[in-house]
């Protein structure tokens, strides 16, 4: 029988991972990504919960904690750079890894490579969907029919504007922007170690990461303005102003920023879709259901796609009932940690001094937590703890028979 065709648009991490489980549960997938190769550097991504045994189904964890980052400890300052904590970030029998968004899409990248198609410096422009399948324009490649489409292409997903409606109507604004840009190795003192300086208003962190140090700041602007993500000029003055006032070494980053050729720069953002389907079109990861600041994104991309992969197996040329099952799971992991998000923006970038102060003695209690729990080998501290049962618990994973960006 011709195995079903899916095109996964989005080769970043939840893209590769469903190419990785569908080609395992006779499907033929087909990924296409906007960018001309696999994107390097990025931030520290934590691969966590439900993604563990997702990742030891596809026999990837080992190469992962060899990847991991380096950080062990996180040191919080003061506004005049001086220390106020220190908090551990591991524990003996940790069951989380950390690694560059990068190392994580190329280790999926990997595993998928030999059953799945790629197609890279490629989009999907039009999708035109009937009872029996979905008509895909594409901007180079020929018109091709698939089966099923899966936007997987994250928080600013072309598959979700193409199809369920513009941005505005599911993207919610934290009032908080993310911006990045890679430092030379000699930035870090101790390779172990990251540092967070907060002042009312604005974080930044400085991470060891595995190679390449990163500087990344977390702030509100003194005056919103529509975003342009290619305004890089825009994008450096904004940086600048909201850091101008900053002490310890913060002037040192920005100029590190303003320096860089195409430093990354977004709104934080929650994206919440009313149904994650229609018709042959479904959702996945950032595209289906961003959630800022937690540090989950990449985790819930991995457990989703094991979850999306697992429901279309079990009910074989049944999309409809397979996708509202899959929506139905990862929506009891997902639903909790956007509930969450916006008390924890307010709590990681205080507005005020008293704010800040709040922030720093919820800090000390969870340092002595932590260090009361790593003696009885408790899992690494990320943030908030995974609620709800995890979407790759309700059958095993069938064993791995070998191997191992977001597009737009």
């Amino acid at each position: 029988m011709k195995k079903p065709e899916v095109l996964i648009v989005g080769a970043g991490i939840a893209g590769p991972a469903l190419a990785y489980w569908l080609s395992r549960n006779g499907y033929r997938p087909t990924v296409v990504e906007h960018a001309r190769q696999l994107r390097s550097g990025g931030s520290a991504v934590v691969v966590k919960g439900p993604a563990i045994p997702a990742a030891e189904g596809m026999g990837i964890l080992p190469r992962l904690r060899e990847l991991a980052t380096r950080a062990r400890s996180l040191t919080l300052l003061d506004p005049g750079g001086r220390r106020v904590l220190r908090l551990p970030l591991t524990s003996d029998g940790a069951s989380t890894v950390e690694v560059t968004r990068a190392d994580l899409s190329e280790v999926l990248h990997r595993s998928a490579q030999a059953e799945a198609e790629f197609l890279f410096d490629d989009t999907v422009t039009a999708l035109d969907q009937d009872e029996g399948g979905v008509d895909v324009t594409f901007r180079r490649s020929a018109p091709r029919r698939f089966d099923l489409v899966v936007g997987a292409d994250g928080a600013h997903s072309t598959v979700r504007r193409l199809v369920f409606g513009p941005e505005r109507l599911f993207a919610g604004d934290l009032g908080l922007y993310g911006a990045t840009v890679p430092l030379g190795p000699d930035a870090v003192e101790d390779p172990t170690e990251m540092t967070m300086l907060t002042v009312p208003n604005r974080m930044l962190v400085l991470h060891p990461s595995r190679t390449t140090p990163l500087a990344i700041f977390t702030f509100r602007a003194a005056r919103s303005a529509p975003h342009d993500r290619k305004n890089v000029g825009l994008h450096k003055q904004t940086v600048a102003d909201a850091y101008a006032d900053v002490r310890w070494r913060a002037p040192e980053f920005v100029t590190a920023y303003l320096d860089h050729p195409a430093p990354f720069l977004d709104p934080l953002t929650t994206v919440r879709v009313p149904s994650w389907s229609l018709g042959r079109v479904v959702l996945l990861g950032d595209a289906a259901a961003a959630t800022a600041l937690l540090g989950d994104g990449s985790s819930m991309a991995m457990a989703g796609a094991y979850a999306l992969a697992e429901e279309l197996a079990a009910r074989p040329g049944d999309h409809a009932r397979a996708f509202a099952a899959y929506e139905s799971r990862l929506r009891r992991e997902v639903g909790p940690r956007q509930r969450r998000v916006g008390p924890l923006s307010r709590l990681m970038v205080p507005r005020t001094r008293p704010g800040l102060a709040v922030r720093n003695t919820v800090g000390r209690a969870v340092g002595r937590t932590n260090r009361t729990a790593s003696r009885e080998a408790a899992p690494r501290w990320t943030g908030p703890a995974p609620t709800g049962p995890s979407p790759c618990s309700r059958r095993p994973l069938p064993p791995d028979p070998g191997g191992a960006g977001a597009g737009r």
